[in-house]
């Protein structure tokens, strides 16, 4: 697989313009079942914990969510903090509405109706500000370098406390999970087309770590978790 060496960016099925709403939504619900198989809001929420940024005096941590697609990974963040007794605000942004309705209905049916979803272009839009964290998973990878680069170094900007970016790691592995795991989990043709072209569009740890370098992000951490992700973190002085 040493197409692996390189990024190799191409069309994904999700992103094309004219998909059918219902495959859409269909596709959704099963990135999001892979993303619950992949333990992401618990490693999100483990990072936040571990940051030492949750407030003390009475207000509720404010969190962020850029390009929230089915919104599964914030409102499981919002059920840990629940669960934890914390209290937190958190929002979902997708550029693509059908997304924003869907994460919607299912922060409603989850028990977390405060979890509240709008729609937001991230690259030509400001992000709003008054956010404690804000986050982004399964997107850095969609963008090109120039877009990456500015996309890391808006979020630091708006951020209050603490920045964070999951994504995959390029690596045979990764491909290896990402071809078979979507199989297993679920009957979604987009997702057994776009896990494969995702890895092959991820960036490397290297090639990230000096796109955050290059946002203004000092000394970013790393932490790895199953089956081949990464999740990068950046806390403010």
């Amino acid at each position: 697989m040493t197409f692996l060496a390189q990024r190799d960016r191409q069309p994904e099925l999700m992103d094309q313009p004219g998909l059918d709403h219902e495959t859409h939504r269909r596709a959704l619900a099963a990135l999001g079942k892979t993303n619950k198989a992949c333990g992401v809001s618990r490693a999100i929420w483990r990072s936040i914990c571990a940051a030492r940024i949750l407030p003390s005096d009475g207000q509720p941590l404010r969190i962020l969510d850029i390009a929230s697609g089915g919104g599964d990974n914030i409102i499981g963040v919002a059920q840990l903090a629940k669960r934890h007794g914390i209290a937190i605000k958190a929002s979902g942004s997708d550029i693509n509405q059908v997304a924003v309705d869907f994460a919607q209905q299912a922060a409603n049916t989850a028990g977390v109706p405060s979890v509240e979803f709008f729609r937001l272009n991230a690259l030509e839009e400001p992000l709003p500000d008054g956010y404690d964290v804000i986050m982004t998973t399964l997107f850095v990878h969609h963008l090109t370098e120039s877009d990456a680069r500015e996309l890391l170094r808006r979020m630091a900007a708006a951020a209050r406390r603490f920045v964070l970016v999951d994504d995959l790691r390029r690596s045979r592995l990764g491909y290896l999970y990402a071809w078979a795991g979507g199989r297993l989990l679920t009957r979604s043709h987009i997702i057994h087309t776009d896990g494969p072209l995702s890895v092959r569009a991820a960036f490397s740890i290297p090639e990230v770590s000096q796109l955050a370098r290059e946002a203004g992000w000092r000394d970013a951490q790393f932490q790895f978790h199953w089956p081949q992700r990464y999740l990068m973190t950046w806390k403010k002085s």
